[in-house]
């Protein structure tokens, strides 16, 4: 009777750090999803601040119509990647999209009348603004997915993991041309 009442008080045991486990796995998954969506929100806020950024500088950039259209495209490509949650994609599309932003801002050098409109200052902080936030948002998103891999990697987790198909994240890379600010305020000083 004895050795019965152990048994059941082990196999409790076990079940009850198995459903804890379980749980720990959730969360941390949920984390991973809850920092992605931190992330999207900043992503789709910049790109609907571009569009009116771009009809600000056709006003005045006239000649500069291929810098415009490369933002657009690669606006809709990152879109595109971001709802998709294609990471390889959404690298792309973002460096694009840098890159063609960095280039705007300095042919904008050459138009003295669009430096100093008081929507393209506004524009230029609150893109500025995002980019900070996204930065932040990104180390956030890491983290939750590095500690996301290693628990699903590290035994006994691996068991309930592999048991109830959690699967590990791909970490959100850039390269260091993504890294940096577009550089507004830089671009801009006179």
């Amino acid at each position: 009777m004895l050795i019965f009442a152990i048994l059941i008080a082990c196999i409790f045991a076990l079940f009850t750090y198995l459903i804890v486990m379980y749980n720990n796995l959730i969360s941390l998954k949920n984390n991973v999803s809850k920092n992605w969506s931190n992330i999207d929100v900043l992503l789709k806020q910049r790109y609907s601040e571009l569009p009116k950024l771009i009809d600000t500088c056709k006003e005045y950039m006239a000649y500069e119509k291929d810098t415009l259209e490369k933002i657009v495209v690669a606006r809709k490509a990152a879109l595109f990647a971001s709802d998709t949650r294609d990471l390889i994609a959404l690298g792309q599309a973002e460096n694009s999209l840098k890159t063609g932003l960095t280039q705007l801002f300095a042919l904008a050098e050459n138009y003295p009348n669009l430096k100093t409109n008081e929507s393209f200052q506004r524009l230029e902080q609150r893109i500025s603004e995002l980019e900070s936030s996204i930065a932040d948002r990104r180390e956030f998103y890491n983290d939750s997915v590095n500690l996301n891999n290693i628990r699903i990697q590290q035994f006994p987790d691996i068991l309930v993991a592999r048991a109830f198909n959690f699967r590990a994240f791909d970490l959100l890379k850039f390269n260091e041309t993504e890294i940096q600010d577009v550089g507004i305020k830089k671009q801009f000083k006179t």
